[in-house]
């Protein structure tokens, strides 16, 4: 295995009663890339990454994971109670962080820097899915998998949304994403549809 692989999938197989929604996925992922999955709706997107990171075992075949990782899933998982800074707090000591720069940096740049003693469960949906992915970024892993992270945002948040995934992959993170979007294809090194149960590479958009 090369040296810079920050994640390997091989050969999964994943099925609920007799529907069969995986059927042999196989993906690696290298340094410094940023890689794209797309697919239909109930095509298994969702349930790879699950996988991927560790939430799922599959039926069958490997998943390999070579770094640290941060997870962004579809639905955030935030407590209605805490504000956003007590979240903060709450995942500094989870990471075992020395300080929460990196977190407000993030904060500032997705552009809720007003909502720091706001209460989860009064957010928009928007700003409760930053919140979702500034959790899974603060600890600044090698290995980013995000499941329509920017579900909510704004067009200007979406952007810059994008901005930080291209600066995270200059930095040698590797970065995978599910997005639904066709206008956010011309940002993946890689693009690979999920049909059938297997992904299928659709070439380099960049």
């Amino acid at each position: 295995m090369a040296s810079d692989v920050r994640l390997c999938i091989s050969a999964v197989h994943k099925g609920y009663g007799r529907r069969s929604v995986l059927r042999g996925v196989d993906l690696t992922v290298s340094a410094g890339v940023l890689v794209g999955v797309v697919g239909e709706n109930g095509s298994g997107k969702s349930t790879l990454l699950r996988i991927a990171v560790g939430q799922l075992t599959p039926d069958r075949g490997t998943v390999r994971r070579f770094s640290a990782l941060g997870y962004c899933p579809q639905q955030a998982v935030v407590n209605d109670t805490l504000t956003v800074a007590q979240h903060l707090r709450l995942f500094q000591v989870a990471y075992r962080l020395p300080r929460l720069d990196r977190a407000w940096e993030l904060v500032e740049l997705l552009g809720f820097g007003g909502e720091r003693r706001t209460r989860a469960g009064e957010l928009s949906g928007g700003t409760r899915q930053k919140l979702n992915l500034t959790l899974a970024l603060m600890h600044d892993p090698p290995l980013l998998v995000l499941d329509e992270p920017y579900q909510g945002f704004d067009w200007d948040t979406h952007q810059r949304f994008w901005q930080l995934a291209g600066q995270l992959r200059g930095q040698g993170r590797s970065v995978v994403v599910v997005s639904h979007l066709l206008h956010d294809l011309k940002y993946f090194d890689t693009v690979h549809h999920l049909r059938d149960g297997r992904l299928h590479q659709e070439g380099a958009p960049r």
